[in-house]
């Protein structure tokens, strides 16, 4: 997927980054960048006069090695066995006295020894502080950077359009990748070895911003609703993948234990309603569908009555191929949303078709308001133009992309996986 875009956007990164290096006028700014405690105490070092340092180290050291030491044991001021004897034979009265002076220096040494804890601690604590804050010092530098003018930036990414419009990237989307470009890196100094990160970052950040419309999460809406059945119409040109689309859709619902019936309201394409009948066979549901040149409108309010009746969950709806400028079948679309009253209606066309797909989802969005898209043969498209558009110019969400042939080949759109695949 998007192999050619992929090497091309590639290609143009680093060849705007080489014309920034050659062209834009280089400046020294000063900054304030965040540094470790090693490196800024090898700054702060070697900003000491000769000997500080040593003097320092040894204060350091002798801190240690008295922190290190046990608490010196005290013992009552010298007393002799004489003396201890002649208390012993004192009075009651005059033990009591001496009883009590040394429960003053009990109380006293416990008093030092709880200071010295207390003074201890709040070393510690200062210390834990100073290293903390050194952590996050700031220091100022004088860097090497590119200063690019809004003229210049116009100049140097000339060849970034000129590669978007190869790859059927809609014009509103050019513009906005442009101006979104333009407004990040004209605005700011850029360091000089982080030119190309800086491009490549600020393209990832713009096209990441064109899918800023929530994702529709068919299932947990079918599941949410509480009178069923759930109705879902399609739209699209001849060719678009409507049908197998819609087959693909009804598997996935089975396989997570959802009825669906299909309703064949395409009765004008010659052997739309055999193609239906034969998915509903290998998938293992039921079609509705009335003889070609019917009311696609009637076929549809039958399927309706008939999920209602055996409470089935979901009604797929087959429209016909249309073009936006065929005023008699867009008239019929709009019919077939009128009785239908779908709870959804999704646009389906085809990845590889670029803008066609784009201006087509666009045109039918005009027509009946389509609520998402569901772009086929994703896993073939080398340029990936329409994926990046078609949301954004229709602003509405992309909600599945077809991936092959098999019926679980319908994956769940992820603009998170489109930037990695364009190598952003």
């Amino acid at each position: 997927m998007f192999k050619f875009l992929k090497e091309k956007l590639k290609g143009v990164i680093e060849k705007i980054s080489k014309k920034v290096e050659e062209e834009a006028p280089i400046k020294e700014v000063e900054v304030e960048e965040p540094i470790s405690q090693e490196a800024f105490e090898t700054k702060e070092e070697a900003k000491e006069k000769p000997g500080k340092k040593e003097k320092k180290k040894k204060k350091e050291k002798k801190k240690e090695e008295i922190m290190a030491e046990e608490p010196a044991k005290e013992e009552p001021e010298s007393e002799t066995k004489e003396e201890v004897k002649a208390v012993e034979e004192k009075s009651l009265s005059e033990q009591e006295e001496k009883h009590g002076f040394f429960d003053f220096l009990k109380r006293k040494k416990e008093d030092k020894e709880e200071l010295k804890e207390q003074v201890k601690e709040e070393e510690i604590k200062i210390e834990s502080k100073e290293e903390k804050k050194g952590l996050f010092q700031t220091i100022k530098e004088k860097v090497t950077t590119k200063i690019i003018s809004e003229k210049q930036f116009d100049d140097i990414f000339w060849d970034l359009e000129i590669t978007l419009l190869e790859n059927n990237v809609a014009l509103e989307v050019i513009e906005k990748i442009k101006n979104d470009l333009k407004n990040d890196l004209t605005s700011r100094p850029i360091k000089r070895d982080r030119v190309e990160d800086e491009i490549k970052n600020s393209l990832k950040n713009s096209i990441e911003n064109l899918f800023y419309i929530e994702p529709i999460d068919i299932i947990k809406r079918i599941e949410e609703k509480k009178e069923k059945p759930f109705v879902i119409v399609f739209f699209g040109v001849n060719g678009g993948g409507k049908t197998t689309t819609i087959a693909k859709l009804a598997y996935i619902l089975k396989k997570i234990g959802l009825s669906s019936v299909i309703s064949a309201s395409d009765t004008f394409r010659a052997a739309a309603i055999q193609q239906l009948e034969e998915h509903a066979s290998k998938i293992g549901i039921r079609i509705i569908k009335h003889d070609y040149g019917s009311d696609p409108a009637a076929v549809a309010f039958d399927a309706i009555k008939h999920a209602q009746s055996k409470s089935i969950d979901v009604v797929l709806i087959d429209t016909a191929g249309r073009l936006h400028s065929n005023v008699n079948l867009i008239d019929e679309m709009k019919k077939i949303v009128r009785v239908a009253n779908p709870d959804l209606k999704i646009f389906v066309g085809e990845s590889i078709t670029g803008n066609d797909a784009v201006e087509q989802a666009k045109r039918f969005n005009e027509s009946v308001g389509i609520d998402g898209i569901i772009l086929t043969k994703a896993d073939v498209d080398e340029k990936g133009g329409a994926i990046i558009s078609v949301s954004y110019v229709t602003h509405k969400p992309i909600i599945y992309l077809g991936n092959g042939q098999n019926y679980d080949n319908l994956e769940k759109f992820d603009k998170y996986k489109l930037i990695t695949n364009l190598g952003l």
